[in-house]
C-alpha cells in the first residue's frame, strides 16, 4: 500500500521512484497532494515546477519503457495534464483497477490523450505503456477555491461552475492551448514575469478545457424550456412558506445567475421576484377560498412578514385586501 508522505518536489529527482508521493504547498497554505507509483518510467531532465496563488505548476520530461505500468492519485485538488507530444498510441489509461495486470482480461481502457482535466474527488489512474517513447507534459494542480475563483459569478455563476468543475475532460486536438501551456512552461522553468502572467495563461487554459456552454448554447437559446419551468414550479412548491433566491432558481435549472435571470423575464415576463409573488398571492386565493384560515394563518404559511404584508401584497396584485375578497368569493 502506498503511504502518504509529505514532501517537497525535488527539482533533480533522477528517475520515478516505484512508491512515492510528493506534496507542495504555498504561501497561501494550498497543499499539492499526489501519490504516484511508476515502473519503467525515468525522469530524463530536472523537473521544473512553481507555486503561485492556489495552484502549482509542474513540467514532466520523462522516457517509458515498453509495459512501464504507472498509478497516479491526486486526493482532493482537481488537475489538469497536458501532453507536449501525441502519446495516445503510446499510452493507454483506465481509471479501474488490475487492467493492466498479466491476467487481467479486462477491455476498460483507452489511448490517453493530450490534454485531460481530473475533478476534485480523488480519482485514480492507471497507465499502461505499449512501446518506447519520450513525453512531456505539464501538470496544474488548483486549491477547490482557486478553480472556483476563475470560474466565479457573474462570469459564468455558481452553479454552472460547480457543474463544470465536477465533470472530467479528455481532448485530443489542443489546438491554442497548447500555445497557452509552452508559456506556462516558460514561466514555470523560468520565471520572467509577475505571477498574475502565469496565473491567468492557466486560466485561460482552464475556460478553454473545461466543458463550459458558449452563451448561444446556453439552455432555451433565450427562453427557459417547460421541463425546466416545470422543475422551478417544483422547487417553489417544496418551499412556498419563503421567498427562493436567484441562485437557488438558477440552480434549479441548471443556468448561470445572470443568464437566468435574463431567460426568465424573457420566458415569463416577469423577474423572478414578481413570478414568486404571484405564485403566493394564487395560493393566499386558493387558501381564502377553500379554508377557514385567518389571513394570518395565511401570510405565516406562506413565508409573508405578517397578515399587514400579505394585505399590502395581495391589494397590489389583485386590487382589494385578502378579507374583502374572500366575502366577495362567499356571496357568488
Amino acid at each position: 500500500m502506498l503511504a502518504h508522505i509529505h514532501e517537497t518536489l525535488p527539482a533533480d529527482e533522477p528517475e520515478f521512484q516505484r512508491n512515492a508521493a510528493h506534496t507542495d504547498r504555498n504561501v497561501l497554505g494550498f497543499w499539492h497532494s499526489m501519490i504516484w507509483q511508476a515502473e519503467g518510467i525515468r525522469v530524463v531532465a530536472p523537473v521544473q515546477w512553481r507555486v503561485l496563488d492556489g495552484l502549482v505548476s509542474v513540467y514532466w520530461e520523462a522516457e517509458s519503457q515498453t509495459g512501464a505500468n504507472g498509478y497516479f492519485l491526486s486526493h482532493d485538488p482537481p488537475r489538469i495534464m497536458i501532453f507536449f507530444q501525441d502519446v495516445s498510441s503510446n499510452i493507454r489509461i483506465s481509471n479501474d483497477s488490475g487492467v493492466f495486470t498479466q491476467h487481467h482480461r479486462s477491455q476498460h481502457h483507452r489511448p490517453m490523450t493530450r490534454a485531460i482535466y481530473i475533478p476534485p474527488a480523488g480519482v485514480p489512474m492507471w497507465t499502461n505503456t505499449v512501446s518506447l517513447h519520450r513525453f512531456s507534459h505539464l501538470n496544474l494542480h488548483f486549491h477547490k477555491d482557486r478553480l472556483l475563483k476563475y470560474l466565479s459569478p457573474p462570469t459564468l455563476g455558481a452553479s454552472m461552475a460547480m457543474a463544470a468543475m465536477r465533470s472530467p475532460v479528455e481532448i485530443q486536438d489542443l489546438g491554442a492551448i497548447e500555445t497557452l501551456a509552452r508559456l506556462i512552461v516558460d514561466e514555470t522553468a523560468n520565471p520572467t514575469k509577475h505571477g498574475l502572467y502565469a496565473e491567468n495563461l492557466i486560466g485561460s487554459i482552464l475556460t478553454g478545457l473545461l466543458d463550459i456552454p458558449g452563451e448561444d448554447n446556453r439552455q432555451g437559446y433565450g427562453r427557459l424550456t417547460m421541463a425546466q419551468m416545470n422543475r422551478l414550479n417544483a422547487r417553489f412548491d417544496s418551499c412556498s412558506d419563503r421567498r427562493l433566491s436567484v441562485a437557488e432558481m438558477a440552480a434549479a435549472v441548471g443556468l448561470s445567475e445572470s443568464w437566468f435571470a435574463n431567460v426568465f423575464k424573457q420566458t415569463t415576463g416577469k423577474t423572478p421576484l414578481q413570478w414568486q409573488m404571484a405564485k403566493r398571492i394564487d395560493r393566499a386565493q386558493q387558501l381564502l377560498a377553500e379554508s377557514d384560515m385567518t389571513v394570518a394563518g395565511i401570510a405565516a404559511q406562506l413565508g409573508f412578514t405578517d397578515q399587514a404584508h400579505l394585505t399590502k401584497a395581495f391589494r397590489q396584485v389583485v386590487g382589494e385586501t385578502p378579507a374583502a375578497w374572500r366575502r366577495f368569493q362567499s356571496k357568488r
